[in-house]
C-alpha cells in the first residue's frame, strides 16, 4: 500500500501532462487525425473552462473547510458539501473535462484512445492511495460517504 509521501503518488496534474503530451506526440508522428469541425472546436473550449470552474469550485470548498488541496498533505475534514456531493473527486473530474477539451481542440483520436488508460493510472495510482488514507484518519464516516457518492460522477 502506498504510504503518505511525496514520492510514493504521481503529482496528479503531472498524470494529466504527461498523457496530453503522449497524446499530443502521437497525434504529430502516427496521425488519426479527426475531422475538424467548428462545434468540436467551441466544444472543447466549453470543456476547459467548465473544468477550470469545478475545479476552482472544489478548491474554494477545501479552502472553506481549512483541509489541504495537497494530494500528499493531510486532510483535516471530509469534505461532502460543494461539489463533492456529487463526485469524491471532483478535482480529478475536472482536469478530464480539461483533458477532454484539449483532445476536441487536437482534433485526433489519440486522446480518446489514451483516455481509459489515464483514467486507469489515476484510480490505480493517486485515487487507490487517497481512499485508503481517507479510510485510515475518517474510518467509518468515509466508508458511508464512499457508499452514498460514486467516485467520479
Amino acid at each position: 500500500m502506498p504510504t503518505n509521501s511525496a514520492g510514493s503518488i504521481p503529482p496528479p496534474p503531472l498524470v494529466y501532462l504527461v498523457f496530453i503530451g503522449c497524446a499530443w506526440g502521437l497525434a504529430r508522428w502516427v496521425p488519426l487525425d479527426l475531422p475538424p469541425h467548428e462545434l468540436a472546436t467551441y466544444s472543447g473550449w466549453v470543456l476547459i473552462a467548465l473544468g477550470v470552474l469545478l475545479m476552482v469550485w472544489a478548491a474554494c470548498e477545501m479552502f472553506r473547510h481549512h483541509t489541504t488541496l495537497n494530494p500528499y498533505g493531510k486532510p483535516s475534514s471530509l469534505l461532502q458539501s460543494g461539489p463533492f456531493r456529487f463526485s469524491r473527486n471532483p478535482i480529478y473530474l475536472a482536469d478530464t473535462l480539461v483533458y477532454c477539451g484539449i483532445a476536441l481542440l487536437l482534433a485526433s483520436l489519440w486522446p480518446w484512445l489514451l483516455l481509459p488508460l489515464l483514467i486507469a493510472s489515476m484510480q490505480r495510482t493517486v485515487i487507490v492511495h487517497e481512499e485508503h488514507l481517507l479510510t485510515r484518519l475518517f474510518g467509518d464516516q468515509y466508508r458511508a460517504y464512499r457508499r452514498r457518492v460514486r467516485r467520479w460522477l
